[in-house]
């Protein structure tokens, strides 16, 4: 059987969500099938998956070095290959950049035309954009929103069924993020920033992390820790304001 045959295939039954399914989809339409679609599944080495994974941006080497290693691990376990060529296959350290946000008194003064409520509906309540367009009035009631699918069908992880505190009106989102993007870009926002706007409001209001990990619908404590642990200059200053008055030095 060659690759191009078995990975559409398995990629078809695997038991992924919608988006995921899409991903893993573009990942070997753009960049594993030109090298190794004809290939037979049983003849591809190491060498193949590097030269793939070499010329790749990090962020994009890991992605395709995912679908891979889950591709190659159910050609094992159907007794397709012996060991998977994935084994020891490294991709390149990632990159990672703090991602700007903004703070609830610089969203208090922008004006984003006709999505004004919608952006800062996301601001305030920390929803993902899937979950956000997913949401009917009847999931706003007794002073909670309720948040258990999105866009995509179900929700990221068990974890993003939750509710979280109604703080303003629900207005019904665009069927396209596009039209937010368009009034966000000028500002170097991005959709996904306003949860980092909604997860630093809880931090400087002094929510406890474990809590922030529920409104945020995270699985994983360390992804909410990586925003707690970020801060702004003017915090950087106030630290010092702090310790030079219980030093009692001017």
């Amino acid at each position: 059987m060659n690759f191009g045959e078995f990975a559409s295939a398995t990629i078809d039954s695997l038991p992924i969500r919608k988006k995921t399914r899409a991903n893993y989809r573009s990942a070997l339409k753009n960049h594993i099938a030109p090298s190794l679609a004809e290939k037979q599944i049983g003849e591809i080495v190491r060498q193949d998956i590097q030269k793939i994974i070499r010329v790749l941006p990090p962020q994009t080497a890991h992605t395709v070095l995912a679908v891979l290693k889950t591709l190659f691990r159910e050609a094992e376990d159907q007794e397709l290959i012996e060991f998977p060529p994935t084994l020891k296959v490294k991709a390149p350290t990632k990159i990672v950049r703090d991602r700007k946000f903004l703070i609830f008194e610089d969203l208090d003064k922008l004006d984003f035309g006709k999505y004004n409520c919608q952006i800062r509906f996301l601001a305030v309540h920390g929803l993902r954009w899937g979950e956000a367009v997913a949401l009917t009035h009847e999931d706003v009631r007794n002073g909670r929103i309720y948040i258990n699918k999105s866009v995509h069908g179900s929700v990221k992880s068990q974890s993003g069924v939750r509710s979280v505190p109604q703080v303003c009106d629900f207005i019904p989102f665009p069927k396209t993020p596009r039209p937010l993007r368009k009034v966000l870009d000028p500002h170097e926002i991005t959709i996904h920033s306003l949860r980092h706007t909604y997860a630093y409001f809880l931090k400087s209001n002094g929510v406890h992390v474990t809590t922030a990990q529920k409104l945020l619908g995270h699985s994983d404590p360390r992804v909410t820790m990586s925003v707690y642990t970020r801060v702004l200059d003017d915090e950087i200053d106030l630290v010092g304001d702090v310790l030079r008055k219980s030093a009692g030095w001017n």
